[in-house]
């Protein structure tokens, strides 16, 4: 649960004058990236929208006229200015000959400014814009770098904080590139709510993820390190199940490192990112009479949700940063909530009926 800041509100002497109302926190609009040009290892195209021109976009190969970077809003956005800059911090790979484009139904690309010495700037009069897209003008001899854009609109739109790119292979199943590029999508918008629940000091989660979909894997999805692996034949038959994906993502926002962890609270908490943040109100029902903290899953999950209203609002963070430290032990439910985890369990199953 988010807190505000406090507002001190100073009533005037005189009735006659009403206290100002604290004024509205701006709305937020979110983005996606996309390009035609593949990234460079370690070059991600969130890169180039993160707040950050340390950090920056690097296409794999060098870019033609006919390729562009170009960021979408979810929906049109009123766009006060707008200012792109391109080429490495040492001033390489700068775009010299190049087009700021606008797009009011992020289909029909207008030019708004051309590139000069890397940069481009644009201060729209009037009317929405759905995207914005960075092209060359002519075929370049160098990769297309993008170091950062940044933009003044309403509503905001919200630079990535967690940014990070997944690449897939379809190689199994090519008639499944375009689900597998779906649950791409959705695993990337929903990765800052993932990265804010299991976020611990000093941890910084990973910026690339590779998912391949194989036909010889008979589960249903599983994760190592930054790699996912979905199966084919599930999820021809369960195209819905994309939740299970943004579970496997969890696991690698987990990236717990220690050896003896207790599997049921590892898969708990992805379960819980799953149903309780991604997708909440489908867990379904448990069973009073088979529930169990430990019994693993949505089961847990659901156990987890339970201690966390009751107790603790930030139970799952600090349980996650306790499993990623190598310091979890069943103690640790007592000093979180006073209470041991079988006194919870029993007090949770009591709850079910």
């Amino acid at each position: 649960m988010r807190l505000l800041p406090a507002v001190l509100v100073v009533l005037s002497c005189n009735p006659a004058v009403a206290a100002e109302p604290a004024p509205r926190p701006r709305p937020i609009q979110r983005a996606a990236v996309e390009s035609s040009l593949p990234s460079v290892a370690g070059r991600i195209r969130q890169f180039a929208f993160d707040g950050d021109a340390t950090t920056y976009f690097v296409s794999e190969r060098n870019a033609s006229k006919t390729d562009h970077f170009t960021i979408r809003f979810d929906t049109p956005v009123k766009l006060k200015s707008v200012a792109v800059l391109t080429g490495r911090p040492n001033g390489d790979d700068a775009l010299a000959a190049g087009s700021l484009e606008l797009s009011a139904d992020g289909t029909t690309f207008e030019s708004a400014a051309t590139f000069d010495k890397g940069k481009a700037s644009a201060t729209p009069k009037a009317g929405t814009v759905r995207a914005i897209r960075v092209r060359s003008t002519e075929d370049l001899k160098h990769p297309l770098v993008v170091r950062e854009i940044t933009l003044d609109s309403n509503p905001r739109v919200t630079t990535f904080r967690y940014p990070v790119e997944f690449t897939i292979d379809v190689t199994d199943a090519p008639e499944l590139r375009e689900w597998t590029e779906n649950a791409v999508r959705v695993c990337e918008r929903e990765y800052p709510m993932i990265c804010d629940l299991l976020a611990s000091d000093g941890f910084q989660p990973p910026t690339q993820i590779r998912l391949a979909m194989k036909a010889s894997y008979d589960g249903v999805a599983m994760a190592g390190g930054n790699r996912i692996t979905g199966s084919v034949k599930y999820f021809k038959s369960h195209p819905n199940d994309i939740g299970a994906m943004v579970h496997e993502t969890a696991h690698c926002v987990q990236n717990y490192r220690g050896r003896g962890l207790p599997g049921w609270l590892v898969e708990g908490i992805a379960d819980y990112v799953r149903f309780w943040k991604f997708e909440p109100g489908t867990a379904g029902r448990v069973n009073p009479q088979r529930a169990a903290f430990d019994a693993s899953y949505r089961t847990t999950a659901a156990f987890l949700a339970y201690v966390t209203n009751r107790y603790d609002a930030q139970l799952v963070t600090k349980l996650n940063a306790m499993l990623r430290a190598g310091r979890y032990d069943a103690g640790v439910w007592k000093t979180l909530t006073g209470k041991t985890v079988e006194e919870l369990n029993k007090e949770w199953r009591e709850s079910l009926r």
